[in-house]
């Protein structure tokens, strides 16, 4: 079933309606605000964009270790900061879905004028930091850590930017200042998948299996230092990918 997907003409076409789509999910998103509210709307017909891509292209998608964690951050009465490898342009628009509460993206401000996908993150509550000069963007932490002691749940990307090689890239140090900040335990996370389904360069989506497996929280109190934080959130994402690699039952998205 899926060879007939691995195709330059097909790839083509995934590209082609990824686009189109993204437009479409968008207006879905802001005809729901009014009657939703814009983050219940964003969180309600965000997701379908993976989910159709995902039926389109032939991926299936499996969610490992939800049920480990703690359950308050399961039922989102403790907000946590999502810490997740990136191997795709994929990884981003799956984990809208693949994360049980809402969490939301911290993105640098020039996004919001994005047509699209800026208004879908405002919709979504996406935390904006300003990167202009260092006071602004110390503020925008500060600002960002209150509203997650508030009760945001946030995804942060650590390595800054996907992978060009499958490789797990070195950490900056940003979201881990604050984790320290805010005081709220990192979720580690991992995808596996996504450097095979759609990698640098490619001309297309490819067929393939998604694996996003979450970790055991990190409590930033726990820990003597930032880098000693870091460390430890690096070698369990480590452990989770590695885990991920190996077999386990296939759910579809």
């Amino acid at each position: 079933m899926a060879n007939w997907r691995n195709n330059a003409l097909w790839g083509l076409f995934t590209l082609v309606w990824a686009v189109i789509s993204v437009m479409g999910i968008v207006i879905g998103i802001l005809l729901a605000a009014p009657f939703l509210g814009p983050r219940r709307a964003f969180f309600t017909v965000g997701p379908w964009w993976a989910r159709q891509m995902f039926a389109i292209s032939g991926i299936t998608c499996e969610i490992r270790g939800w049920e480990a964690l703690p359950e308050a951050i399961r039922s989102g009465r403790q907000p946590a900061i999502f810490m997740s490898n990136h191997e795709s342009q994929l990884d981003p628009p799956l984990l809208i879905g693949a994360i049980p509460v809402q969490a939301v993206y911290i993105a640098k401000k020039e996004v919001k004028y994005i047509p699209f996908v800026g208004w879908a993150a405002m919709c979504a509550g996406v935390i904006w930091i300003d990167r202009g000069n260092h006071e602004r963007a110390m503020a925008s932490i500060r600002e960002a850590a209150r509203k997650i002691r508030g009760g945001r749940n946030v995804v942060i990307f650590p390595e800054g930017t996907r992978t060009r090689t499958g490789q797990l890239l070195p950490f900056k140090k940003g979201g881990f200042n604050l984790a320290l900040e805010a005081g709220v335990p990192i979720v580690p996370l991992a995808t596996v998948g996504g450097y095979q389904t759609l990698p640098p360069g490619a001309r297309g989506i490819r067929p393939g299996h998604y694996v996003v497996s979450f970790g055991e929280p990190a409590d930033p109190a726990a820990y003597a230092d930032r880098d000693a934080l870091l460390t430890a959130v690096r070698t369990r994402i480590e452990a989770l990918i590695a885990g991920a690699r190996l077999p386990a039952g296939s759910v579809s998205p």
